[in-house]
């Protein structure tokens, strides 16, 4: 039966046992227990996947790709070959660039990159666009700090060959209308990629009725391991794409004279994966699965609504925050951010400081930087409490001090 209470949420992560105030879930989540049971069981018993053939490689052959399957019915893909394993959002974002787009870009062609953008769903394609010749044509935001559709379609070309899009910052929580971008992109004959690392655990996720071209993810920002990414590709584009690494267990024959891959998605695959990752990746969809999240959810913004609404009350302070997002970015006027930081850190209260790796962002808001506290459905009212009174104690030190 799925629930949502916070106490017995909270109490499945062994971080917060202790009184902790962790804020940065934006950056990483926290794991629970089962999925830290799930990891170590491997690392218990062995056995490698696709390869030997003894029970203990078998099993764990079955429990690799049954994850696979579990991906495929969480964003709701066609099939589970569609869903390719990486390393991270980021890995997966270079393997679009590298293994689809790369031989489809000739001098003048044209990437769209939104400047909502993390530097993942940026700098592949800067890299790619120096190296062909082509260009990356931003598309910015508007006074309000939105996507504006009506400013998409005098940049779609004849000459784009892909827009680059987020699913929701991981400044601000603006999260913008993907299925109407999608359309309009497409309508252009434009292909789509959706940076999905920070919308996957806020949002609900349908791949197929958003019809996007390719959607990628991380694992640990969804309650699981490290080092476990996911590229999910549409049956077209994944049939267009070509292996850019070679190694073992992505081909059936090879010798001098050449080579057969493997079909999709094994021969974007080669050598041995982070299997105890995607063991721990399984357990953190079983542990989704227990769980509402739509009450989850409203549990997460109330607590960043509350926050917001405590430290908007503050003097001088500027809030970066999308409606109903569980994400707060601010900062003071006439202090820096990390000095506040600096003092907040000290009340034991856990916030990411800086540029988020979103410098086109932060130059569009006409800031250096920020402070942000981004909440999840393990934090709680005295997270909240916490949150304030140790901003509240660096404001006023640093004040004093003027």
């Amino acid at each position: 039966m799925r629930k949502f209470s916070p106490e017995w949420f909270r109490q499945q992560f062994p971080a917060l046992h202790e009184p902790y105030c962790y804020l940065d879930s934006a950056a990483t989540s926290l794991r629970p227990q089962a999925v830290l049971d799930a990891t170590q069981a491997y690392y218990q018993t062995g056995g490698t996947v696709h390869r030997s053939h003894y029970a203990a490689a078998q099993e764990s052959t079955e429990r690799y790709e049954a994850c696979r399957q579990q991906v495929a019915q969480l964003i709701n893909a066609a099939c589970a070959q569609q869903i390719i394993w990486t390393r991270g959002s980021t890995e997966s974002i270079n393997l679009v660039a590298q293994a689809w787009l790369d031989d489809r870009l000739q001098p003048g062609d044209e990437i769209i990159v939104s400047e909502l953008e993390h530097h993942a769903n940026l700098l592949p394609w800067l890299m790619l666009a120096e190296r062909t010749g082509a260009k990356v044509v931003p598309w910015p935001l508007n006074e309000q700090g939105f996507l504006v559709t009506e400013q998409l379609l005098p940049r779609l070309t004849t000459r784009t060959r892909l827009l680059a899009v987020t699913q929701m910052s991981n400044v601000t929580g603006y999260c913008p209308a993907l299925a109407e971008i999608i359309a309009i992109a497409h309508q252009a004959g434009v292909p789509v990629l959706v940076d999905g690392a920070q919308g996957i655990v806020h949002h609900s996720t349908d791949v197929r009725r958003l019809n996007a071209d390719f959607y990628v993810f991380s694992a640990h920002k969804l309650y699981g391991p490290t080092g476990v990414g996911i590229l999910y590709a549409r049956e077209d584009r994944l049939a267009e794409m070509r292996p850019v690494q070679g190694g073992g267990k992505m081909i059936t024959q090879v010798n001098f004279e050449g080579y057969r891959l493997q079909p999709a998605p094994w021969c974007f695959e080669p050598g041995t994966p982070n299997i105890a990752g995607i063991f721990g990746l399984a357990s953190a969809l079983d542990f989704h699965q227990s769980v509402d999240w739509q009450a989850a959810e409203e549990w997460t913004c109330q607590l960043a609504d509350l926050a917001a609404e405590r430290l908007s009350a503050l003097p001088g302070i500027r809030l970066f925050r999308a409606t109903d997002s569980p994400i707060i970015s601010f900062v003071f006027d006439d202090l820096h951010h990390a000095d506040l930081f600096a003092i907040i850190s000290e009340q034991h209260v856990a916030l990411r400081v800086g540029q988020h790796c979103a410098q086109p962002l932060m130059q569009a808001l006409g800031i250096e930087g920020t402070l942000r506290a981004s909440f999840a459905a393990y934090n709680t009212y005295q997270d909240v409490e916490k949150l304030v009174n140790a901003v509240t104690f660096a404001y006023q030190l640093l004040t004093e001090e003027e």
